[in-house]
């Protein structure tokens, strides 16, 4: 490996974490950290002065062009749009502000974002760099920078949950629904899930699923129940496995036929531990980063 590919690979991780944050699709983010080792492996290297910095603006970039030729396709979506869940290591769920900020609950509110205002408070609130930093890294004044991040913090403050319960109540939490929706127990369901819990589906038009967000504890409560006694996706109940695991920074499931993944389940927590949100996706194409069983490290430092 020579010393310019040393290098890459060093800051490898950190511009997927960027990357993925952005766009919140793990094939984009793969595509563009290979589109920025191009660039790298082209440049003028002896003057770089700071590779960390240097390589974060080029995946930035990358990110905000890519985010912006996919924004049509995005509005166009088949029913709701979730993004790309990944597997994470334990090391993401112990470092709180890396989970809380690739969980998908925040990559949902980064969706509604534009897309300046989505990279700016990336590389602002998540990657600590400077509003002189990103205006370079995204080709813009640092007045404009700074009016971006002031929009997109208020914005996300506004659209996130102010009080979570703690990350052991979480992975408790999920357990136990884990138990009930294998077990078909629809009284315990209803005990962990807030009265106005919202369960959002992406199928994408690839797959059968809700294109619009079902509401309320009993009808998600037996949603799920019924996980045990129907087909889904031409796979029998005998035939479907599901496991816990880390997604995206917090407990998840994925469930499982017995030659493809078929779809994953995330959740939203209040401050007393009740389920507010259920994320599915069961998109194929959104499923290939789960498919893969690689644990994605997306640290921030």
């Amino acid at each position: 490996m020579s010393a310019d590919q040393r290098v890459f690979h060093e800051y490898r991780k950190l511009l997927f974490s960027v990357a993925y944050r952005v766009l919140g699709s793990a094939a984009d983010a793969e595509d563009t950290v290979q589109d920025a080792w191009i660039k790298w492996s082209s440049a003028d290297r002896s003057q770089v002065a700071d590779p960390r910095a240097y390589l974060t603006r080029i995946v930035s970039n990358l990110a905000l062009e890519h985010l912006r030729s996919t924004r049509h396709k995005r509005e166009s979506y088949i029913g709701p749009w979730l993004p790309e869940p990944i597997l994470t290591s334990g090391d993401t769920a112990d470092a709180v502000t890396d989970a809380e900020s690739v969980s998908t609950a925040m990559l949902v509110v980064l969706e509604t974002l534009s897309p300046l205002e989505r990279a700016v408070f990336v590389l602002k609130e998540v990657f600590g760099f400077s509003h002189a930093e990103i205006a370079q890294a995204v080709e813009r004044s640092e007045a404009a920078v700074r009016q971006a991040a002031h929009r997109a913090r208020e914005h996300v403050r506004a659209r996130s949950p102010r009080f979570a319960a703690d990350r052991s109540r979480q992975r408790e939490v999920t357990e136990r629904f884990f138990a009930a929706a294998t077990g078909g127990d629809i009284n315990t369901l209803m005990e962990l899930l807030s009265p106005d819990v919202t369960l959002w589906t992406d199928g994408g038009g690839k797959v059968r699923q809700a294109l619009k967000p079902v509401v309320g504890a009993q009808t998600v409560a037996s949603w799920f129940a019924a996980i045990g006694t129907v087909t889904y996706q031409v796979v029998q109940p005998a035939d479907m496995r599901a496991e816990l695991v880390e997604i995206n920074g917090g407990p998840g499931i994925v469930f499982s036929a017995p030659d493809r993944v078929i779809a994953t389940v995330t959740f939203d927590f209040d401050a007393d531990g009740r389920i507010t949100a259920i994320h599915n996706v069961a998109n194929p194409e959104k499923l290939r980063a789960i498919t893969e069983g690689t644990a994605h490290d997306v640290a921030t430092r």
